[in-house]
């Protein structure tokens, strides 16, 4: 039901989620306002579906669940996740690594099997749906099949770069689009490669730049056409530069080497509908966002912390929000939704999760990060659209500004003190008072 007054949600360490009252005041001078701008259109929040997420997900009662998986994507949930992300073959959250056709030579994909996912991945997926049929689903590989490898390996190496390879691994790509549609699962859009420069004890295959703009143009894109798929092709997911890289180890892996290597191509470009960055991506997202704004943008992987689900820790994941919207993304995927406690992997890397799982007590723990997500995605929907700051707080702060003229404010009070919001909304001052340490979502209601 829409509200006709001001709410205002807070989160501090010890109080994560509270509607606070709003004071009437006689201030003046604001230090933040909504401006008439009007930046990207937003596509959503979502996560990624891992089958160590799934496991966890299972030791619950079915009722638990449920509620779980309602809060997440239903609509009317605490998050209404719109988009979310799967693996192609074995992420690094994979109970155990394998690829979707291991027969060596088979050119033809006449092997290619999702057997493996129908344990896992499909149901969690199927789950996820039935709260919200309109989910939109993206997917990556962590590694291609061994046999396409040098060396013939899950984890470190790259794809043999040999002509009857990378038509058989165009191909690999679309027999997965056919299969999932076969599930009654529809892939938006398919990433080429996770982390294109992770040259990883986990699941991972480096990429070139000038490899990804050929395998794009003379593979991926002729085959999809060829098949008739309308699943969208990513330039994705883009993990470069390392701020030392660019200078130290004298790599092309900043926006030129990468983004613009592949995008300057004018038939790559035409295949290209958007372009996913993580981790060491937001160094160059800027640069791609400037000299490409006609495309989509995402961040397609949250930073994923040391399994210690600190307080501390959401802090830093909320400025990777302030700093991917404002660089111009539609969309922000979180990694794991869901793991058991300390969410070690099979490599042996602890990673933070929005919800722990206790399998001894059948409990669920939302962690801090869950209601960083929350302040994001709880308001917002499909289509609205980023709006100008102006003031002192601007750079704490994203603004969503939806069709029907509401803005849903989101900030974060970096501070160890109390500090003092002066929000100006129809042409008044509201007065908030920002606890230490806390974040905050404003819902103002047109007019």
């Amino acid at each position: 039901m829409k509200q006709n007054r001001i709410q205002w949600f807070s989160s501090t360490e010890t109080m994560p989620w509270l509607e606070k009252p709003i004071l009437e005041s006689e201030i003046e001078n604001a230090n933040l306002t909504i401006t008439d701008e009007q930046f990207q259109l937003l596509e959503g929040f979502g996560g990624c579906f891992n089958e160590l997420g799934y496991a966890a997900l299972q030791q619950l009662s079915e009722d638990d669940r449920s509620r779980v998986m309602h809060a997440l994507f239903h609509p009317d949930g605490e998050h209404g996740f719109s988009i979310c992300r799967l693996p192609i073959g074995a992420s690094d959250y994979a109970l155990e690594w394998y690829s979707l056709n291991e027969t060596d030579g088979d050119l033809a994909m006449e092997h290619f099997s999702i057997d493996r996912d129908r344990e896992y991945l499909i149901p969690y997926i199927k789950e996820a749906l039935k709260q919200n049929p309109d989910l939109k689903l993206f997917a990556s590989p962590w590694s291609p099949p061994t046999w396409m490898k040098f060396p013939k390996s899950y984890n470190y190496g790259t794809l043999r770069w040999e002509k009857d390879i990378l038509e058989a691994y165009a191909l690999y790509f679309v027999r997965f689009v056919e299969a999932y549609a076969a599930e009654g699962i529809t892939i938006h859009q398919v990433h080429v490669q996770n982390e294109v420069v992770a040259d990883q004890k986990f699941p991972s295959c480096v990429w070139t730049g000038e490899q990804l703009r050929e395998f794009i143009r003379d593979y991926l894109g002729p085959s999809f056409e060829r098949h008739n798929l309308d699943t969208e092709i990513w330039l994705g997911t883009i993990n470069a530069p390392e701020a030392w890289d660019e200078w130290l180890k004298k790599k092309e892996t900043d926006f030129n080497g990468y983004a613009n290597t592949v995008l300057s191509d004018p038939e790559a470009y035409k295949y290209v509908k958007g372009v996913g960055y993580q981790w060491a991506g937001k160094h160059a997202i800027q640069r791609t966002v400037q000299s490409y704004p006609e495309l989509r943008y995402m961040q397609t992987e949250n930073e994923c912390g040391d399994g210690e689900n600190t307080w501390f820790y959401a802090r830093y994941v909320f400025n990777l929000y302030q700093h991917y919207f404002t660089n111009g993304v539609n969309a922000y995927i979180y990694w794991n939704m869901a793991l058991e406690p300390k969410g070690r992997s099979t490599w042996g890397w602890e990673q933070n999760a929005m919800l722990t799982i206790d399998k001894e007590t059948r409990s669920v723990t939302q962690n801090p990060e869950y209601y960083v997500m929350k302040h994001f995605s709880h308001f917002t929907t499909r289509n609205d659209r980023r709006a100008g700051l102006m003031g002192s707080w601007a750079g704490n702060a994203i603004v969503f500004k939806k069709p029907d003229g509401t803005h849903v404010l989101v900030l974060t009070n970096p501070f160890k003190e109390q500090r003092e919001l002066r929000l100006a909304v129809g042409g008044k001052v509201k007065l908030f008072q920002l606890e230490p340490e806390s974040f905050h979502t404003i819902v103002i209601p047109c007019g």
